[in-house]
């Protein structure tokens, strides 16, 4: 079992809209480790969190810039890229552009199926770049 192309195979899916291709990947006891408010720490609410993503910024690509594998889990230094189209959380679209990194932990269970996940995003700097949040000067 390749669990980095499992994982890579995640953001492609992710990135040409197919969340229901992704929803296969991952196991119906999923667990989200860092939820997002709003949403329910499971395979339901990740799905309805990248839905809301998706039609956020419908150009919204997940570059997988590395991908190590440790055990049964993958860690991913990666980068979201997006247009701001839609409404983000109660943010109205901004047509600004976003560039944000981003790291997330997956776990697999003995199916291949990703079944747990940890993570942390830039989200300041998402807020900056989208103008939601001022830029602190720079000294």
């Amino acid at each position: 079992m390749d669990i980095a192309a499992t994982t890579r195979r995640a953001y492609q899916l992710i990135n040409a809209g197919d969340l229901d291709g992704f929803g296969e990947l991952v196991a119906d006891d999923f667990v989200e480790h860092d939820a997002t408010a709003g949403f329910t720490p499971t395979k339901q609410g990740v799905l309805e969190l990248f839905h809301m993503y998706r039609a956020a910024f419908p150009d919204l690509q997940l570059h997988a810039e590395e991908v190590l594998v440790s055990d049964n889990k993958t860690v991913t230094r990666a980068r979201a890229t997006g247009t701001h189209q839609g409404e983000l959380m109660g943010l109205p679209p901004t047509g600004r552009s976003a560039d944000v990194n981003f790291i997330d932990i997956h776990q697999y269970d003995n199916d291949g199926l990703m079944s747990a996940h940890w993570g942390v995003v830039d989200m300041l700097s998402m807020m900056q770049q989208l103008g939601a949040i001022p830029e602190a000067p720079v000294a």
